[in-house]
Order: structure tokens, then C-alpha cells, then sequence
């Protein structure tokens, strides 16, 4: 896909962020023909188009990534960026939000957790055709990923929501946070499941009726 096209349809998404560096996009293209390809073989999406792939799945994900992590916008609200930092995809599946969150934070340690073994192998060609470092896939259950070991863990479009949001606070260090692309319809849920959380004002995601942006503030306790 022409990098400029993603350019365009991104920047609602990224409102008065800087524009992705052109090797950002060229990712960003290469992914999406990856993603097709794999996706005729493998149900990694419903969504089948190039431009629907980067309104809902990119534009979403990166929406989010400048919310939460230090990358081409300056901001006070961001995860600092250390050698501690990690960022958790809990249910990676395609890759979203992790693998664009990497993306607009190349300095960020991001680790990808799949159970689906058709899916991870999708994770780890993608790794390796952006040639990205510091990312890797962890191949397994949450449950048996080390506890209180994320700086911030993201939760996107994942069934059983009930258990993997349970699951998810688990992994979040002292100080962490936790960040979930969810429905309006689940935040009443998400407060009743976890009431120990502190939670920020939900922030719509841009050109959709329900989807929102829900964030705790720094984790004490779980």
C-alpha cells in the first residue's frame, strides 16, 4: 500500500502528533502486505481491506501508542522510556496494538503474547520483515508469563474478557499501568473487575461509535 495513502488516513488518528517518519510508514506498508497474504491462510482478521486494515487496526493502535508511549509527540502522560520499560500485548493475535506501538517507539522493549501457534509464527515473520529489535513473542498462556514483570500491559479484542482482564492485572509491576481498546459497553465491567485500579476518563477513539481508550493510573496494588 502507498505509504502516503496510510500517511493520510492515519492522521485523524494522530491528530497534532508529527507525521510518522517515512521508514515508520514503509513498515506500516509492508506489514499490510503481509497481513493479507497470510490472512488468505490463516484467520489472523475479518477485515480484508488495505484501507479498512489501517482505519481499524493501525489507526486504533497508534491512536493508543500516542496516548501512552514516548515517540514522535512529546508528552507528560507518556510511559518513560528505560531499559526497564517493558510494554505486555496480552493476545497479541495479529499483532495489535503491540507490533504498532513498536513501531511509533523504537526504543521500547515489547513482548508479543500468542498462544495460537499458527498466529505466533505470524508474529515472528512480521518481526522479522519490519527488522525490528527488542521485540519478541512469547509463545504461551499469560498465566505462565512472569507476574508483576510490565511497566504497561494492552489488551485489544480479546474473548473470555472477563478472565484475560483478571489475568492481565496480574502482570502489571508497582508503578505499571494497564491499557485497554475496549467497548463502551465493557467499561462498567472493567470497574467491577478490577476495583483496586484507578482509572482515567475513558478517551473515544477517533471515527468510532463505541470504541474507547481506558488506562489505570500507576498500579499499587492489584
Amino acid at each position: 500500500m502507498d505509504p502516503a495513502r496510510i500517511a493520510q488516513l492515519l492522521d485523524p488518528f494522530l491528530d497534532d502528533a508529527s507525521p510518522l517518519p517515512a521508514a515508520a510508514l514503509h513498515q506500516i506498508s509492508t506489514y499490510i502486505d503481509l497481513l493479507l497474504r497470510w490472512n488468505a491462510r490463516v484467520n489472523l482478521t475479518a477485515v480484508r481491506t488495505p484501507e479498512e486494515i489501517v482505519t481499524r487496526h493501525f489507526g486504533e493502535s497508534l491512536f493508543a501508542a500516542r496516548q501512552l508511549l514516548a515517540g514522535p509527540a512529546p508528552s507528560n502522560e507518556m510511559l518513560p522510556s528505560s531499559p526497564a520499560s517493558l510494554v505486555v500485548d496480552l493476545g497479541s493475535g495479529a499483532g495489535f496494538p503491540g507490533v504498532p506501538l513498536k513501531i511509533w517507539s523504537p526504543q521500547t522493549k515489547v513482548t508479543l503474547i500468542e498462544s495460537n501457534h499458527k498466529k505466533v509464527a505470524f508474529l515472528r515473520e512480521t518481526i522479522r520483515a519490519l527488522t525490528l529489535t527488542n521485540i519478541d513473542v512469547f509463545p504461551g498462556r499469560a498465566e505462565d508469563f512472569p507476574p508483576a514483570s510490565a511497566t504497561l500491559v494492552t489488551l485489544r479484542a480479546v474473548e473470555r474478557f472477563d478472565h484475560i482482564l483478571l489475568t492481565a492485572a496480574t502482570l502489571v509491576a508497582p508503578q505499571g499501568r494497564l491499557a485497554l481498546l475496549i467497548g463502551q459497553s465493557q467499561l462498567a465491567r472493567a470497574h467491577e473487575l478490577l476495583p483496586g485500579l484507578h482509572w482515567k476518563k475513558p478517551i473515544p477513539i477517533p471515527h468510532s461509535e463505541s470504541r474507547v481508550l481506558l488506562t489505570s493510573t500507576p498500579n499499587q496494588a492489584c
